[in-house]
């Protein structure tokens, strides 16, 4: 099974209700109306770190150096109806960056309560990993898309004990 490689940062902040993590309203390609990550694909030559940095600045026009990630986890996506769509998605986020969130032609920024996320408005498997990415644990999830490649048939854990 193939499976392309790609990245997602969140970028974390302290607001004054509590933390608070930069989305984005997808608004052309893959995803197009849903709210996601700041990412994308891992261009050939780039490593995991390089090709999110670059998906950062090109999305939401912030730029955020390498010794300011911190590795979150990764994220196999498993399309059977799609096995073209398949991606493996190493996860980091950060808490230092440079610059304002802004508009792209890709993504619209927004700034969500980390205890308040819009999952109703994200991929349906954003529940069962981004919040546990967000308080600061390392995630390892093996997401498995339904026939409809939006609603999700399984979810594993491949390195939980047992």
């Amino acid at each position: 099974m193939t499976f392309t490689p790609v990245t997602l940062c969140f970028l974390l902040r302290d607001a004054a209700n509590g933390a608070q993590v930069l989305l984005g309203l997808k608004r052309t390609g893959f995803g197009t109306g849903k709210i996601v990550g700041i990412g994308g694909h891992v261009e050939p030559g780039e490593s995991d770190a390089e090709a999110v940095i670059r998906e950062v600045w090109e999305e939401a026009g912030i730029v955020v150096l390498q010794e300011d990630l911190a590795h979150a986890g990764v994220v196999e996506f498993n399309f059977p109806a799609r096995p073209e769509w398949n991606m493996s998605c190493r996860v980091f986020t950060t808490r230092r960056w440079q610059g304002e969130p802004a508009e792209s032609p890709e993504i619209t920024p927004e700034w969500f309560d980390v205890d308040a996320l819009p999952l109703h408005r994200m991929w349906q498997d954003a529940e069962h990993w981004l919040p546990p990415a967000l308080a600061g644990e390392t995630i390892d999830v093996v997401v498995v898309l339904n026939g409809d490649n939006e609603t999700v048939a399984s979810i594993r854990y491949p390195s939980a004990p047992g």
